[in-house]
């Protein structure tokens, strides 16, 4: 039998691919073209873990639309994995051809105040609520934030911007550099030698 956190994490990890699967597939198809079936495949779980997770298909479409939902797996997972967490959002999520970044969202949105305010509350609740309320120590709030303008400045770079040093950068080097500055924030032990990347194995011609 799987120990709790060992439960919590594939859960977590099972409702994030869901996620991520569910806005690839709505953001190519649209509503009508993306099915429940095709979504779960591509996440490589049951059709029924989407109703499991997320009720119906319409519950997921709205929270994929809000794009912040995807952030929602940082709640969940031990602190000590959100810096891995992030550096494979970063590295392996989809382009902004496929997904529309959160924040290019809200500047493409028609009604703008109004998106930017849903995107302020959104961000609010999630990181300066809920995920600041996970870490100990001073300056909490201000911390989450700080993470979420790693999280959402550093993807924002990448994946829609395509930035040269960013996108000719390493996997590698990304994953060493996020870390670095991710792990102070959280107030989680660093790594012994500094060197590891998000995955906790030294980079990639390291001995």
């Amino acid at each position: 039998m799987h120990p709790p956190r060992a439960r919590e994490s594939s859960a977590a990890g099972t409702r994030s691919a869901l996620l991520e699967a569910a806005a690839v597939r709505f953001g190519r198809y649209g509503y009508d073209g993306a099915s429940v079936r095709d979504i779960a495949r591509d996440a490589g779980v049951d059709a029924a873990l989407v109703y499991r997770y997320f009720g119906s298909k319409d519950a997921l479409f709205r929270l994929v639309s809000t794009n912040i939902a995807l952030f929602d797996p940082l709640l969940e997972i031990p602190l000590e994995d959100v810096p891995a967490w992030i550096c494979n959002f970063v590295t392996h999520s989809p382009k902004d051809d496929d997904v529309p970044h959160p924040v290019l969202s809200v500047l493409r949105s028609s009604s703008r105040g109004e998106a930017v305010d849903r995107f302020r509350d959104e961000v609010t609740e999630v990181f300066t609520e809920r995920f600041a309320a996970r870490l100990k120590g001073p300056d909490a709030q201000v911390r989450a934030e700080l993470l979420a303008a790693w999280l959402l400045g550093t993807s924002l770079l990448c994946k829609a911007f395509r930035t040269p040093a960013l996108d000719a950068a390493s996997e590698d080097t990304l994953r060493e550099h996020l870390h670095a500055g991710i792990t102070p924030l959280l107030g989680v032990a660093p790594s012994p030698r500094g060197r590891e990347n998000c995955c906790g194995t030294p980079p990639c011609g390291t001995d």
